[in-house]
């Protein structure tokens, strides 16, 4: 295997799972301890892993800019996702007042809701997210505005003024990327203005991301780490722990 297939190979791995050893990385490329560790010495040198003992990790600021569809963004982490959103679900009480923000994490919450949390009542952005809440029978608002095609979120001047009718006891929101230097992070500035409009009215605001998320940074920032609370299926640096709640949902 040439040395530029093998770089492109750990990078590919490294991008699915954040972090691996170098006995890991042996068995995937079928190549010697020697030959892995001077790759990864190669791709430390060139600034696209952090090398440590035993191993390397991605670097913490790795700046993103793509939008996957709604469509695409539900293939992915599917069965992550369904662990947060049962976690998440167990949270609303009857008497909540709840933000759901438009995603595809925040539409498996949706679809796990049941008993007192159908009682709740909700505001939403996410035009599948409001059907889905009707359809289970639960009294929801549509935020208006402009609707952004590929995420399926209302956004805009109107979105962000009709927010300011409410004060949500509880809110939960989706985010690209998460890291420790950028806090929540997305792709577009409008929505990210949304969900920051959304922080500040509620009393209790969760970011709802799986392992995948982590580390990555996107343009338009929504919140510093400490204004909100993280619910994942798994935080890999313990450093997150630092400037805010981590909830790690039970698989």
């Amino acid at each position: 295997m040439l040395a530029e297939e093998r770089l492109s190979r750990i990078m590919k791995l490294l991008s699915q799972q954040r972090t691996a050893t170098v006995q890991e990385l042996c068995e995937a490329l079928d190549a010697s301890e020697s030959t892995i560790r001077r790759d990864l010495n190669e791709l430390d040198r060139m600034g696209k892993v952090n090398k440590v003992h035993g191993g390397a990790t991605l670097p913490d600021s790795q700046f993103l800019a793509d939008e996957p569809t709604m469509a695409a963004k539900e293939a992915l982490a599917v069965a992550q996702k369904k662990c947060i959103a049962k976690a998440a679900a167990a949270l609303i009480t009857a008497e909540d007042f709840v933000f759901l923000d438009a995603g595809s994490t925040t539409l498996a919450l949706a679809r796990e809701l049941s008993g007192p949390a159908l009682d709740a009542r909700y505001v939403t952005n996410g035009v599948a997210h409001a059907r889905l809440l009707a359809q289970k029978g639960c009294k929801v608002f549509l935020v208006g505005g402009l609707l952004r095609p590929e995420t399926e979120a209302i956004i805009g001047a109107a979105a962000l003024h009709s927010l300011q009718q409410y004060n949500f006891t509880k809110a939960f929101l989706g985010a690209n990327g998460v890291a420790l230097d950028a806090g929540f992070t997305t792709p577009d500035p409008e929505e990210a203005a949304v969900k920051a409009a959304v922080v500040r009215r509620a009393r209790e605001a969760w970011f709802l991301v799986d392992d995948s998320k982590f580390a990555r940074v996107y343009p338009a920032v929504i919140a510093e780490l400490s204004g909100g609370a993280i619910l994942t299926n798994h935080c890999p640096n313990p450093k997150y722990r630092q400037f805010t709640l981590v909830k790690e949902a039970a698989e």
